[in-house]
């Protein structure tokens, strides 16, 4: 499965985009600001192409795994440089986020600022369309960058 994430609003403090699944639109992102020197829990993930697997340790594991009887694991992005523990999950603004990447099926451009709406919608159908990837043995990627 390939995952495509395009940012095409930059703010202040967040960055929207949009998530295609194997070559279709799929949902809105919001992620923290983009930054020349990274400042932990506080910029984007740098472009770049990352393979996506569950991590089935940590405690935010553990919290989705009390709240969402399907969870399995979080959605992990792996070697990011420079960074740890990103994932992809729930949230609606970037204080909600400390580098990793939102989900939503809304969005909202205000003042320079995005948001994103039904983020636990969007993230319980994306979840569960990897999770039937993983389960057939695919690999999951994704693919990160500026419109």
């Amino acid at each position: 499965m390939k995952l495509e994430l395009l940012r095409y609003a930059g703010g202040t403090d967040s960055t929207g985009g949009l998530l295609k699944v194997d070559g279709e639109f799929f949902c809105y992102t919001c992620e923290d600001e983009k930054r020349e020197v990274k400042v932990a829990g506080e910029t984007r993930v740098p472009e770049g192409y990352y393979r996506v697997v569950l991590r089935d340790a940590g405690g935010m594991t553990k919290r989705y795994a009390a709240k969402y009887p399907f969870h399995r694991g979080m959605l992990h992005i792996l070697d990011v440089p420079g960074f740890e523990w990103i994932y992809i999950h729930v949230g609606n603004t970037d204080d909600h986020t400390e580098g990793c990447i939102l989900v939503g099926y809304g969005a909202n451009h205000r003042g320079g600022e995005n948001t994103v709406a039904r983020s636990v919608d969007a993230y319980t159908a994306l979840y569960m369309a990897i999770l039937g990837a993983i389960d057939r043995g695919e690999d999951i990627t994704i693919s990160i960058k500026e419109i």
